[in-house]
C-alpha cells in the first residue's frame, strides 16, 4: 500500500485495507505457542523493584506505548513486541525500532505508515475492542486488551509486571485516575478472575 492510499483509508476508516496489512491474530498467538512472557505495563510502582533480569530472562518481552525503562534492575532492557495505542516520537521510534509493533488502538488516525508497514505488524479488531468495552462499561486499556489476547494463545506462561491498576500512576505520564477514561476497578477484578482460573498467568508484586 502506497503511503497515499494509506492515509486515504485511514481518513475514511476503510477498515478492511488496514486490516490487510495486518498479520492475522492466529499468526501472532501462534508465535506464543509454548513460549514464556512478558507483560511490562507502565506502573511507576515497577521502577521500585529488581525485576529486570526475571524479566529479560522471558522468551518473548512485550511493552506498552513509549516502553518506559528507567533502570535495567527494575524494568530489563529487551522489548521483543511493542503494543501501542499512541504514536512514537522520534528518540522512542529510534529506541525501539526493531520491536515488533501492534497497534491495539481503535483510534486508526493515529497509526502511522511507518508502523503499519513494518515487519510483523499486528492491527487489534475492532470487534474485540468492543466486547472488552461492554464488559468493563468503559474503554479498555492495551494491557488488558493485551491479557485478554493473551490468554487465547499456547503460551507456556505469562507474567504481569508493573500493572497495579493505577494505584502508583504511570510512568509514562502525570494524569490521575480520574483523568483518563478507564475502569481501574473493573479491569483489576477481571484481572483477578482470570488468573485465578488460568494458573499460566501470574503478577508479579
Amino acid at each position: 500500500m502506497t503511503p497515499l492510499a494509506f492515509l486515504l483509508a485511514r481518513t475514511l476508516r476503510r477498515e478492511a485495507p488496514l486490516m490487510a496489512l495486518s498479520v492475522p491474530q492466529s499468526v501472532l498467538l501462534a508465535d506464543l505457542e509454548g513460549k514464556s512472557v512478558a507483560l511490562v505495563g507502565n506502573a511507576r510502582a515497577l521502577a521500585e523493584t529488581t525485576h529486570g533480569q526475571a524479566i529479560d530472562a522471558a522468551d518473548i518481552v512485550i511493552r506498552i506505548n513509549r516502553a518506559p525503562m528507567p533502570s535495567p534492575t527494575s524494568h530489563g532492557t529487551r522489548c521483543d513486541w511493542l503494543a501501542l495505542a499512541a504514536s512514537l516520537g522520534p528518540a522512542d521510534s529510534a529506541r525501539l525500532a526493531g520491536a515488533r509493533k501492534l497497534w491495539m488502538s481503535p483510534k486508526r488516525k493515529r497509526l502511522g505508515y511507518a508502523i503499519a508497514t513494518s515487519p510483523g505488524f499486528y492491527l487489534h479488531p475492532l470487534p474485540e475492542y468492543a466486547a472488552l468495552h461492554a464488559t468493563l462499561g468503559a474503554p479498555p486499556t492495551t494491557g488488558l486488551m493485551l491479557i485478554d489476547m493473551l490468554a487465547r494463545s499456547g503460551m507456556q506462561g505469562l507474567t504481569l509486571y508493573g500493572f497495579d491498576f493505577f494505584a502508583s500512576l504511570s510512568l509514562s505520564g502525570h494524569r490521575q485516575a480520574a483523568q483518563v477514561p478507564h475502569d481501574f476497578s473493573a479491569e483489576a477484578a477481571l484481572v483477578a478472575d482470570l488468573i485465578a482460573r488460568d494458573s499460566r498467568i501470574t503478577r508479579a508484586e
